[in-house]
């Protein structure tokens, strides 16, 4: 279990390094071929589309035939989309190669955390993957600072090819991977299809709830730059994301381990109420603590809901169908990031960006009230369930709470 994991957790900073190498440099490359600024704007959000198409798919895939098939899509097609940008300069063309990395990431993340949740033990898989989840912080705090070094010292193809190098060394982590046996029949005999699951209130309530900080997070990520500008406070944006960052890595360290203790509905009710002030902040913000210490809350948020929301999951479904719970859930998160920018947006210039963030903290806050009343079976279930005073009603194996 350790060797895999340990494998597992290597692969995982790989790859994402690989992509978060491209997050600051791949807007100023494509920008510098010719594009303008609504062609640079669909070009990087062409890469939502390679995840909603394939999220289901790859979720069904990592279910009837294994988790290490489909982490192998995810590295294969994170090493070869690097070299795309270097041969590649027209914008349709990118757009087409910029959906296909998109399917690094369905894929690669559904059978990250299904196959995590397959190896950790159930009494304390909570901490498991609240370690395991470090992979993204990390990786997105490493790889911002190589592909940004290599961009302004030796250039676009040496960055690319280091991101593509990147992508083959979490291919090679994968392969020596123990794959878990699945019950192939059970899981074709089981194999329901995306609106089933989201009609089941198991996955339904946790896949709003991703959809709406979806939103709200799509939001901070997109326009918190332009809002720090447009209220002319000196601070650069960057030192936002560093904090956030800081945080979302920190509070990962302990959370998953109290989490197998106290269950894990009082935990995403932490996270929904962080998010909520993180955006009410941002509303008032006026000066660079107020956006940091905005952004230190905001990282915390994040940093318990993704792996909880993850670990409930894992709790909820049987292994021959984690793989398609999981890929539904984690689309509610993808769908909320791609819309959050034409529906977020649209209000910016009529209402302006602090409002904007209002709406949000409306949003988070509407969440944190779902969260609360539908969780569980009915309203007294719901409630206890979300303050950690009782164990998740659709659990498959029960775990001790609080009493």
């Amino acid at each position: 279990m350790r060797r895999n994991l340990l494998v597992l957790f290597t692969a995982g900073l790989l790859f994402w390094s690989s992509l978060a190498s491209l997050l600051p440099t791949l807007p100023l490359y494509i920008e510098d071929i010719g594009a303008t600024k609504q062609q640079l704007g669909f070009v990087m959000g062409s890469f939502a589309i390679g995840l909603l198409l394939f999220r289901s798919f790859l979720g069904r895939l990592a279910d009837t035939r294994g988790r290490k098939i489909v982490l192998l899509i995810g590295t294969v097609v994170c090493a070869i989309a690097p070299f795309g940008y270097i041969a590649i300069k027209s914008i349709p063309l990118l757009l087409v190669l910029r959906a296909f990395h998109g399917i690094s990431l369905a894929a690669f993340t559904t059978g990250y955390l299904a196959l995590v949740a397959d190896i950790a033990p159930t009494q304390n898989r909570g901490e498991v993957i609240g370690y395991m989840s470090l992979v993204n912080p990390i990786g997105l705090a490493i790889g911002p600072a190589i592909g940004g070094y290599l961009q302004s010292t030796v250039g676009y193809t040496p960055l690319f090819l280091t991101s593509a190098g990147l992508g083959c060394l979490a291919t090679l982590c994968v392969l020596p991977i123990v794959n878990p046996a699945i019950d192939v029949g059970s899981a074709l005999k089981n194999d329901n299809s995306i609106w089933q699951m989201l009609v089941s209130p198991r996955v339904r309530i946790p896949a709003m709830i991703m959809l709406i900080v979806g939103l709200a997070f799509g939001t901070l990520h997109t326009f918190v730059p332009l809002f720090i500008k447009s209220t002319k406070v000196d601070l650069n944006p960057g030192l936002f994301y560093t904090a956030a960052a800081i945080a979302s890595f920190s509070i990962r360290l302990f959370s998953g381990r109290l989490s197998d203790r106290y269950g894990r509905g009082l935990f995403i009710t932490i996270s929904l109420i962080f998010y909520t002030l993180a955006m009410i902040m941002l509303w008032q913000a006026h000066s660079a603590q107020d956006f940091l210490l905005a952004a230190i809350i905001e990282g915390g948020a994040s940093g318990i809901l993704i792996p909880m929301i993850s670990t409930m999951m894992a709790d909820r479904a049987y292994p021959q169908e984690r793989g398609r719970v999981f890929s539904v859930c984690i689309m509610g998160l993808d769908v909320g990031i791609a819309l959050a920018g034409p529906i977020l947006g649209s209000l910016a210039e009529p209402i302006g960006y602090a409002n904007m963030f209002a709406f949000a903290a409306g949003l988070t806050g509407l969440g944190l009230i779902i969260f609360l009343t539908l969780s569980g079976k009915d309203l007294p279930n719901s409630v206890r369930f979300a303050l950690g005073r009782t164990q998740d009603a659709y659990a498959v194996n029960k775990l001790g709470v609080r009493s």
